[in-house]
């Protein structure tokens, strides 16, 4: 017999074995052998944002490295709806063909990651669909939410060449469908049904897949988390969060509070870049977000050192601050529970600034183990601490003396034989007249004119 011609027998019986479904119908059509490795990517367990940039990731490198195909291994009770989104653009966009294999279940936002694919193959007892929109409660969405899921959806199945009416249903209760799903039920569709509507091919394992898509005897690259997606996962996480907030700010109040110290403000900014690099990397925050942030910051140092005192613009910059803050944490398509978690956040961060920047204002200036470590600087210190300042004048304390130069306010007084630096309390005093010292404030002596002897005016009603 030569080769490639079937003999009768054979050919009635692979016709048998058609009927009877133990050989895929791809094998009928002569699937042609692919090259290069099969890139197989877990889609497990909950939907988050931290997803999308490890499938993004896992495309390029199947492209780089000349994948046959990449099949995405499918098994979720769904998630985000932003993430399923980016997720499903990704897969569009990608130069290899990409297949869903339907591991067991692929609800809501599974399901639209499944219909981006090229094609739906399903083991034998799993279930596809139920992608209506939900909220934290457990309840619909609302209908802005849901007509922007069902549209697409349905823009996902027209793609494919599948009825867009079974993509909607999946995500509207109000659409049935003849023989399918009566008003009122969303569409979940089991194996079968996937089959019978041309949804889905039934595979009975991944070594069936294999052989369907021509691809058994080729190398299987299986993809997995790096360090870095897990560090920005962390990052990101609602739980650490908080933390990341309450560093960053906390690092610029002391760093305002004791300039030139450098180390908290450069602690603090490190803080915030991985909060807001985190949440940027997932998707969670843009560039609107970040310019919020910056202009609040920059309104709040133009009312810490230009103009002190007004209060009107450092409240419009801690607002601008604590608004990008709360946005970045939102998402392209918030829900209820985005809401909530990230209400929660900046409130648990803003508590933990409140209670730890009054223990730093109070307790960090007295801090004499950092004064010794040369950190911080006390009104006098040694020379192998650093800067040397004025030590508090206690003696000149009730000192008489004259203004040596004219004080508007600041000048400087004569005191018997020394000559001091001093500053009124808030009149002008003219070179020559007398003055007493009323405080010493380390550096800062206070001085009060001496009124003089004739302009003491006798009270009358002291007079017997």
């Amino acid at each position: 017999m030569l080769p490639g011609v079937m003999t009768r027998s054979g050919s009635v019986a692979l016709s048998l074995l058609l009927i009877a479904g133990l050989v895929p119908s791809e094998v009928s059509s002569q699937v042609p052998s692919r090259s290069g490795p099969v890139y197989r990517i877990p889609v497990q367990g909950e939907i988050e944002l931290g997803l999308a940039p490890f499938i993004e990731r896992s495309l390029m490198e199947a492209a780089e490295a000349g994948a046959s195909v990449v099949i995405l291994d499918i098994d979720t009770p769904g998630g985000r709806v932003d993430a399923a989104e980016r997720i499903a653009d990704a897969l569009n966009d990608s130069e290899v063909p990409v297949f869903a294999f339907v591991n067991r279940r692929a609800f809501s936002a599974g399901a639209m990651i499944s219909l981006a694919t090229q094609k739906i193959y399903m083991r034998p007892g799993s279930v596809i669909g139920a992608a209506t929109p939900i909220t934290g409660e457990g309840e619909r969405a609302p209908e802005k939410i849901v007509s922007a899921m069902r549209s697409t959806m349905r823009a996902l199945a027209e793609a494919r060449g599948l009825d867009p009416r079974v993509a909607e249903a999946m995500v509207d209760e109000n659409i049935g469908l003849p023989g399918v799903v009566e008003v009122g039920r969303l569409l979940t569709l089991t194996t079968q049904e996937a089959v019978r509507l041309g949804y889905a091919v039934q595979v009975e394992d991944w070594d069936v897949l294999m052989t369907t898509l021509g691809t058994s005897g080729n190398q299987i690259v299986d993809q997995t988390v790096n360090w870095a997606e897990r560090v920005v996962r962390f990052f990101s996480n609602p739980i650490v969060a908080p933390f990341l907030l309450t560093l960053g700010f906390l690092g610029l109040l002391v760093e305002l509070h004791i300039p030139g110290l450098g180390v908290a403000g450069a602690v603090g900014g490190l803080a915030l870049v991985l909060f807001f690099g985190s949440h940027v990397i997932v998707g969670l925050a843009g560039f609107e977000e970040l310019i919020l942030f910056a202009v609040g910051a920059v309104l709040l140092l133009v009312e810490v050192f230009l103009i002190p005192g007004v209060g009107v613009v450092g409240i419009l910059g801690a607002l601008a601050m604590l608004a990008g803050v709360y946005m970045s944490m939102l998402g392209g398509i918030p829900t209820i529970v985005d809401f909530t978690r990230a209400g929660t956040v900046l409130s648990t961060s803003l508590a933990l600034i409140l209670v730890s920047s009054w223990l730093i204002i109070r307790r960090l200036p007295a801090s004499r183990r950092l004064m010794n470590l040369g950190i911080l600087l006390g009104q006098a210190s040694r020379r192998n601490t650093g800067f040397t300042s004025s030590v508090p004048r206690v003696d000149l304390l009730g000192a008489e003396g004259v203004a040596a130069t004219d004080l508007r306010p600041a000048g400087t007084g004569q005191f018997g034989e020394e000559r001091v630096d001093v500053v009124t309390e808030s009149e002008w005093i003219a070179r020559g007249s007398p003055i007493r010292i009323v405080a010493s404030e380390g550096y800062r002596q206070v001085v009060r004119l001496v009124p003089s002897p004739e302009d003491k005016v006798e009270d009358p009603k002291s007079v017997g």
